[in-house]
């Protein structure tokens, strides 16, 4: 597995597919454990991940971290990645053209890991992933089986900072999670927590 993974990761990084390839500084192809039972799948990369290489390591990524933390999960114990390796321009959203371009680097990445639940984070990835008419505000934390994979769309980190009074729904939708990966995952990956999260 890890030879697929290093040969898909560096082919990944040579990819011209789009035009997000003539702006980018980095490929940001996903961080974590390959053999985890557990994806994050975002939208794409933001000017610190394209600086660094590496996925959700803005302010996004800090409250992700700290939303994961309040129910037992880190970061070292599933794997996060996103539709797009490369960074839109300005931060814009990925244009279905982009999309369906990059989508064969997640399909490959979900053939070899084989997750058991994979977590979309924000409307783009549910869309892609889930179906094209998911809406977080009203279908977030409902799990959906596809392809023998359990789903769930939940809101987006970057959306918590602009809209934190729905900070509260994404904690009880990582609490669902939560009890999803202790119910169904052979690994467990849920450190024993006492104390809450601040939302």
């Amino acid at each position: 597995m890890n030879d697929k993974w290093s040969d898909l990761e560096n082919e990944c990084k040579g990819c011209l597919s789009c035009q997000l390839c003539q702006t980018r500084h980095s490929v940001v192809f996903g961080m974590g454990r390959t053999d985890s039972e557990v994806l994050f799948v975002g939208e794409g990369p933001g000017q610190t991940e394209d600086e660094t290489g590496l996925p959700f390591v803005g302010r996004a990524g800090q409250l992700l971290d700290k939303i994961m933390s309040g129910v037992g999960m880190y970061r070292k114990d599933i794997y996060i990645t996103n539709i797009v390796k490369c960074r839109p321009p300005q931060n814009r959203d990925p244009r279905p053209e982009e999309q369906q371009q990059c989508m064969k680097w997640l399909d490959r990445q979900i053939e070899i890991m084989h997750p058991r639940i994979i977590v979309c984070l924000g409307r783009i990835s549910a869309q892609v992933l889930i179906k094209p008419d998911f809406r977080v505000t009203k279908e977030h934390g409902v799990f959906i089986k596809k392809d023998d994979i359990l789903m769930m769309g939940t809101f987006h980190p970057s959306a918590l900072l602009r809209n934190p009074g729905n900070r509260p729904l994404c904690f009880e939708d990582f609490r669902l999670l939560r009890d999803k990966i202790n119910e169904l995952c052979t690994r467990s990956i849920i450190a024993d927590i006492t104390a809450q999260p601040e939302n």
